[in-house]
């Protein structure tokens, strides 16, 4: 009975403890500095200067698909293996790993779609120093200099990318503890020793014998705070620089509350990359968030690359920019890992669009979601039961404010146990989701990943009969404290517990669950109230390995169980969409994320900007942030202005901590009703372009939104503006962002292109700072000249309801008088148009006074009822006739009406189907 209360005190304290924590910013003290973590500080404690590393160039080996060649560390003998690997799509693969490790280090699976397609990599010329090596053209080498090792990989005379080059490559190789040895392992440990003496004597005569390695504190435990870590392995980290010469400008490497461009960590902390659930993170901050995505990319007016460090341990990431030798720009990057292998990825453009391509080629692109989550979604923690959702409900359609799904947090669950509803408060679930399918809107429930320890819970009692668990250093069940109290951790990395996961989605298995249910996966970094860094301990285990191998990929693993949990209970017919905190590498491929525990702030909706920007540099556009601020309470002006640069980024969700007001968008007075509604309404408009964007998004991989830098690769004024962003190619958005504001100031790119006003329809000239002035009611937003966006104007309470209306096309013609655009129609929530083909997909293109609808997929078939009931044409001039020619070759008059002052011609009722051929002239 005492040990009872004792746990439900702890329990308590710790809430508490939460719960202060909430008020204020971060206690960055909970959380690790370099200086902080033993191998970081080892790592960054080593200096550049020549390498201890040799290539020893008689064991290089050349096959059809790759090259190895083996590393000597002249300090302790040790040998590694390099292999080098030319990639189709200009990508180059570099592999360092222990030739001969005691026991194998962790290489990370699941997150590359394939096992990546090589070229031909042939010898142009060696000699005893270096050997070059073709990577396609006459232009392209790679050079493996042997002594001191390193890469560099040319274009003709020009050096694009170095490696080793500052001789910061550092491989901790794993050993036996000495103080812990057995009589058996030191005699196993000493034959061991001779051969690998024998084997180095034969590559390496006349070399040093090896310097006695002295440990270091932290090598093999660590304290931090309370918490040890036993680090039964020992040391096993990694380091590795490369230098890009020409370039002052890098990206990426996200999640950080922190600008689009990353700074220079000289005399602070490198970026860290550790998923860990931060409350109320601070901004301009290099340290680690929820998510963590090890992926660089480095620009200038030449050139796009990109660097993928496929490593999920505890990373860090120095940056350093300066001058090279010959005083030419250089940015330095440096990369620490606790364990694993090094395994990176040179991904080498030469275009920002190429860079996307070639890293989706290896993780992925974003999944295609279903068009109603690019819509309005309403959360809070929490809504209180059945009536509150039905109030909540019924107070947007009095208020006549579209949305698509309202959320439920951890609060709707039976005692914080995941797949169960509160029989008190949601006493008929099946009722209240069967309420909003009549209205066509959707629900979305947490689910997270941390199970309460409950022998009556049957989530609990079938995780620990089939042995799912996590399990801690000495074999046991790895239990830690979150939401439900004492929580076991599933391990996701099991293909079989994903599979079992997945299979609890099913209807007869989540009970009171239905086709308009999805998920949202919170706390899955895993958060551990009582870890250290509110996290798991290291030292757990996933089978044979520790959790320091795996941490950044958990929250990719509950997602990916997740989403494919949905599409199961379909039978593998609808797309899903799941929700979540953190991620890394490949997570585009499972849904959405968020950009966590944001404050009602003005500096968190401005840091919401290239928070998202970063995401989508790295494939994972499916981003947005909480509007209003999670954390603290809006102000009026605050609430109204995160709404409306919400509306124009991808993931646009409300949400708001269980001890805020509440603030659905009607509390705030009449006027501001307006302002939340006209915001909210043109994000509906706008639907069938936002579609469009992830369509493409999903087969190419370019992002939804992003940096201007990457449609106007030369113009310098693009690469550090994060306060204004693209959607596509076409609309350019500057959010008002400033309290109080009366103006904005937005850069137009583009020299000799055009932008129109989508609120006014005036035109303006590209290449300029443009002043705009700004009301409560502005939202700048320009579309290019030269495009065309297809929107739906007639605003209703769900985007379900609007998928017969027609469409409206805004044709903005650049200064040749010319533009094109696309149209994109299926569905809305299925795979059948991957399956089927069930899509229309339609190229618009206005030139010499004619606007034409033409077939992009002559293979594929869909029926739609839409049709086109209004083209509004930007910067024409008045015809004498407008004439529409149909599919049967029938002309008819269109009507039309046209205004000098703000130049645009209205054509009104072509009354033409979406998904047909058509022609107008203007004559």
């Amino acid at each position: 009975m005492a040990s009872f209360i004792e746990r439900i005190c702890l329990y308590r304290v710790l809430v508490l403890s939460v719960f202060l924590s909430i008020t204020q910013a971060v206690d960055r003290s909970n959380f690790k500095t370099c200086d902080q973590s033993a191998f970081c500080s080892r790592q960054r404690a080593m200096k550049p200067g020549q390498s201890s590393y040799t290539a020893l160039l008689e064991t290089l080996e050349l096959s059809d698909s790759h090259l190895t060649v083996q590393l000597l560390n002249n300090n302790n003998k040790v040998l590694l293996l390099l292999e080098l690997y030319r990639l189709q799509g200009n990508m180059t693969r570099v592999k360092i790993n222990e030739l001969k490790p005691i026991k194998p280090r962790y290489e990370v699976p699941d997150v590359l779609i394939t096992d990546p397609p090589t070229e031909l990599m042939s010898v142009v010329a060696q000699d005893e120093h270096r050997v070059v090596l073709s990577l396609g053209g006459e232009d392209w080498r790679l050079i493996l200099s042997a002594q001191p090792f390193r890469l560099d990989i040319m274009e003709g005379p020009q050096v694009l990318l170095s490696l080793n080059s500052r001789g910061l490559l550092a491989f901790e190789q794993l050993r036996i503890r000495k103080d812990t040895k057995s009589q058996t392992d030191t005699e196993e440990a000493g034959e061991k020793q001779d051969t690998e003496k024998h084997d180095k004597e034969k590559v390496s005569e006349g070399e040093e014998e090896a310097e006695e390695e002295v440990d270091q504190p932290g090598m093999w435990e660590e304290t931090f705070k309370t918490h040890a870590d036993t680090k039964p392995n020992g040391p096993s980290s990694i380091s590795l620089d490369f230098s890009l010469p020409g370039v002052e400008h890098v990206y990426g490497i996200p999640e950080h509350a922190d600008g689009l461009r990353l700074k220079n960590t000289d005399g602070g902390d490198p970026y860290r990359l550790y998923n860990l659930d931060v409350f109320q993170y601070e901004l301009f901050n290099p340290m680690a968030l929820y998510g963590a995505v090890p992926v660089l990319l480095s620009h200038n007016t030449h050139r796009t690359m990109g660097l993928f460090w496929l490593n999920a341990a505890e990373t860090w990431v120095d940056v350093s920019s300066g001058q090279g030798s010959s005083e030419v720009p250089q940015t330095d990057v440096r990369w620490i890992s606790e364990s694993g292998i090094i395994d990176v990825f040179i991904m080498l453009g030469p275009r920002p669009n190429d860079v996307f391509t070639q890293y989706s080629s290896l993780t992925g692109t974003q999944a295609f979601p279903p068009l109603s989550s690019l819509a309005y979604h309403q959360c809070r923690w929490n809504y209180n039961d059945q009536e509150d959702v039905s109030a909540v409900d019924q107070g947007f359609d009095e208020h006549d404010i579209p949305y698509d799904f309202i959320w439920l947090d951890i609060e709707h669950t039976d005692g914080k146990r995941y797949f169960t509803w509160d029989n008190n408060k949601f006493p008929q679930p099946k009722e209240m989701l069967q309420g909003l399918l009549d209205k066509r809107r959707k629900m979305v429930t947490i689910v997270d990943p941390h199970i309460k320890v409950d022998s009556s819970y049957k989530i609990h009692t079938e995780i620990r009969s089939r042995g799912y668990y996590i399990k801690n250093k000495d074999g046991g069940d790895y239990e830690g404290w979150c939401w439900p109290g004492n929580a076991g951790y599933p391990d996701f990395t099991n293909p079989e517990m994903r599979k079992w996961w997945a299979s609890m989605f099913a209807y007869d298995q989540y009970e009171g669950s239905m086709e308009n249910l999805y998920t949202w996966n919170d706390m899955n970094e895993p958060s551990v109230f009582n870890g250290p860094e509110v996290t798991m301990h290291k030292d757990a285990l996933h089978g044979p390995w520790e959790h320091r191998d795996i941490h950044n990929l958990y929250g990719f693993y509950v997602q990916m169980a997740t989403a494919e949990g949905q599409i199961q209970r379909s039978g593998g017919l609808e797309r899903p969409f799941v929700l979540t905190r953190a991620f890394f590498a490949g997570s585009q491929r499972y849904g959405a994320v968020w950009t966590g525990d944001n404050a009602a702030e003005w500096g968190h909706l401005k840091m919401s900007i290239p928070m998202c920007l970063s995401l989508g540099l790295v494939g994972i556009s499916f981003c947005g942030a909480d509007v209003g601020g999670f954390f603290k309470t809006p102000s009026a002006e605050l609430l109204v202005r995160w709404y409306q640069a919400g509306a124009y980024q991808p993931f646009f969700r409300a949400h708001a901590h269980l001890d805020t007001p509440r603030r659905e968008p009607w509390l705030f007075g009449p006027d501001n009703t307006a302002l939340i509604r006209e915001a909210v309404r043109q994000r509906y408009t706008l639907l069938p372009y936002w579609y469009l964007q992830f369509y493409h998004a999903q087969r190419t991989g370019q992002p939804v939104m992003r940096p201007l830098w990457v449609e106007y690769p030369e113009d310098i004024a693009t690469f550090s503006i994060d306060n204004e962003f693209l959607i596509g190619r076409d609309l350019l958005v500057h959010p008002v962002t400033d309290e109080r504001s009366s103006g904005v100031t937005a850069y137009l790119p583009g020299n000799g292109e055009v932008w129109y006003d989508v609120h006014t329809f005036q035109r303006h000239a590209g290449a300029q700072n443009l002043s705009i002035p700004v009301t409560m009611s502005s939202i700048p937003v320009f579309q290019r000249g030269g495009s065309i966006i297809c929107r739906k104007n007639r605003v209703r309470r769900s985007s379900s309801c609007m998928e017969n209306d027609p469409y409206t096309l805004y044709v903005a013609l650049d200064s040749q008088g010319n533009a094109e655009g696309e149209i994109y129609i299926d569905d809305g929530h299925t795979f059948k148009h991957k399956t089927d083909k069930q899509f229309i997909h339609r190229r618009l293109s206005y030139t010499a006074n004619s606007l034409s609808s033409s077939d992009l997929s002559p293979d594929s078939q869909f029926p739609t009822a839409s049709w086109v009931e209004q083209v509004n044409i930007l910067g024409a001039q008045k015809p004498d006739a407008v004439t529409l020619t149909a599919t049967d070759g029938g002309e008819s008059s269109v009507e039309f009406e046209f205004d000098p002052d703000t130049a645009v011609l209205t054509l009104r009722k072509p009354g033409v189907n979406a998904g047909v051929n058509w022609t107008l002239h203007l004559r």
